[in-house]
């Protein structure tokens, strides 16, 4: 009787209040201080003209409006410089540069940290096959795996310790890309101090009005993207403020289904790789 009542509270009550057991185990936002400083008033200007080339020469959108990564068809030249941009983010004095300079910054050093790692382990189905931390480990985030300033860092060190305490904006999720098909596009430019705004906007727009994150089932129920269940508390809380935030981004049609749901009956993510599985660039 014991042992059925834990299982009910491991499984039934999340379910109950509107969240799955898994969003219980998602990484929180918890603000790493040291990564607080900026310079308002400085000049320096962060060059992502690198990595906007190869985001510009790779990322083909397929016909279902996805964006996906052509891994194999990265060339020995474009490697190599990929290589080398992200070696000078790293030598950067991030301290030094004002709020909008670091923003593009961090959002363009995870991602593309994300598809070095993938090239690094390409061919793989699943970002989370890449094990970098050990065993029981799914995916890199954990490793230590960029260098900052002299302290190493991790991707869920740049997406939850930096980027969502420190901008508390929940569009953050529609920047950083995880490699994944159920994530966010992967945009076919950097981001850069004057563009981030809209780029953010624009990311948002497309993944919302996707199936892959809004979808209504055959019997008229809701079903959301995971994203919406793992980080729920960066918009919103409730499942009611998570509605009115994919409102603000629906086109017209999807806006007025909203309006009329109360609840989210399930949620589902795609962790396949967003490959193009193409070998032409």
């Amino acid at each position: 009787m014991r042992r059925a009542s834990a299982f009910c509270t491991l499984f039934c009550v999340p379910l109950l209040y509107g969240f799955s057991l898994e969003s219980l185990f998602a990484p929180k936002a918890r603000l790493w201080e040291v990564w607080l400083p900026h310079a308002e008033l400085a000049n320096q200007r962060v060059d992502h003209t690198v990595w906007g080339r190869i985001l510009e020469r790779y990322v083909v959108t397929d016909e279902s409006g996805i964006n996906r990564f052509n891994y194999r068809g990265v060339t020995p030249k474009d490697r190599e410089a990929l290589d080398s941009y992200l070696h000078r983010l790293e030598k950067l004095e991030v301290s030094g540069l004002a709020r909008r300079q670091q923003l593009a910054y961090w959002i363009n050093l995870y991602n593309a940290k994300t598809v070095q790692i993938v090239l690094d382990h390409y061919p793989v189905t699943s970002i989370r096959k890449i094990n970098l931390g050990g065993f029981f480990k799914r995916g890199p985030w954990k490793a230590r795996v960029l260098n900052v300033e002299d302290r190493p860092l991790s991707l869920n060190d740049i997406e939850h310790r930096i980027l969502r305490p420190i901008w508390t904006d929940p569009r953050i999720h529609y920047g950083v890309n995880c490699a994944a098909v159920g994530c966010p596009n992967l945009q076919r430019e950097s981001f850069t101090a004057e563009n981030s705004e809209a780029l953010l906007n624009r990311s948002a727009r497309e993944y919302v009005n996707h199936p892959r994150a809004v979808a209504f089932k055959e019997d008229g129920s809701l079903r959301l993207s995971s994203i919406y269940d793992w980080f729920k508390s960066d918009f919103g809380a409730s499942q009611a403020a998570v509605i009115e935030h994919l409102k603000r981004f629906a086109e017209p049609a999807l806006k007025q289904r909203l309006s009329g749901a109360r609840k989210v009956s399930d949620y589902d993510y795609d962790w396949s790789l967003n490959d193009t599985g193409s070998g032409d660039s």
